[in-house]
């Protein structure tokens, strides 16, 4: 049965409909790389005109969680896609160069959370979470430190082995083997000096200045799924952000 509209009626018809189409991709109904139904049927669906449906995806297509394609139609984005594959990966070299990333394997442990890191993603103070440590290399040369923290029950299976065969891309592997898609981020950056076990990984002297890139990633829902912490060399890459 196809949901009703039953949002407040102070909030735009168009965000109603935005909210039934992301309960849909939540309850799974159109997979990542899926075609969504056409702006016809959709407004046939919710009863509302096909201007208020093109309104709708145009906001979800904004937020990158549907693609457009000419001619194609509108598909769920995926981060398999290239053209989204390293979102949120900001570091780029000072001169602009095309670079080849990869990532070196630390460590996958089984942990359980801590007071902060259960308060980020609202999950029990000693839950079960999969720990996450890796060297990412940009044309063969270490220049982050990744530490990534996950609650364990979405991510059952979640293995050193799993983390290895991603080839760099933890967010491709997320949504095709546990069908968590990270939707959003936010970040924090700030000056930080290279601890012993970080200075070691990056071949750097102890103390060396890094910038710190504190990470939270949700999935649809707005809901936190996963902790990050990026440990950046500098020296002759930059992190650049587009503002609108």
């Amino acid at each position: 049965m196809d949901k009703q509209l039953t949002s407040p009626s102070y909030r735009p018809l168009y965000e109603q409909i935005k909210v039934l189409i992301t309960q849909s991709l939540i309850a799974g109904e159109w997979r990542p790389g899926e075609m969504i139904p056409s702006e016809i049927e959709l407004a046939a669906r919710f009863k509302v005109s096909q201007g208020t449906v093109r309104k709708a995806i145009d906001s979800l297509a904004t937020e990158n969680i549907l693609i457009r394609r000419q001619g194609k139609g509108t598909f769920v984005a995926t981060h398999s896609a290239d053209v989204i594959k390293l979102r949120f990966l900001r570091l780029t070299a000072v001169n602009g160069q095309k670079e080849l990333l990869q990532n070196e394997f630390i460590s996958c442990d089984k942990t359980k959370a801590s007071t902060y890191i259960s308060q980020i993603l609202g999950i029990k103070a000693g839950a079960a979470t999969i720990e996450v440590k890796r060297l990412l290399t940009f044309s063969g040369r270490p220049l982050i430190y990744d530490h990534i923290i996950v609650p364990a029950a979405p991510f059952k299976g979640l293995n050193s082995v799993k983390v290895e065969e991603s080839n760099g891309s933890m967010y491709s592997m997320y949504e095709s083997q546990f069908g968590v898609r990270m939707i959003r981020a936010e970040e924090r950056l700030k000056a930080v000096a290279a601890e012993k076990d970080v200075a070691k990984s990056l071949g750097l002297r102890e103390g060396y200045p890094l910038l710190s890139i504190e990470r939270v990633s949700f999935t649809y829902g707005d809901n936190p799924m996963e902790w990050r912490l990026g440990l950046c060399l500098t020296d002759d890459h930059h992190y650049m952000s587009e503002l609108e």
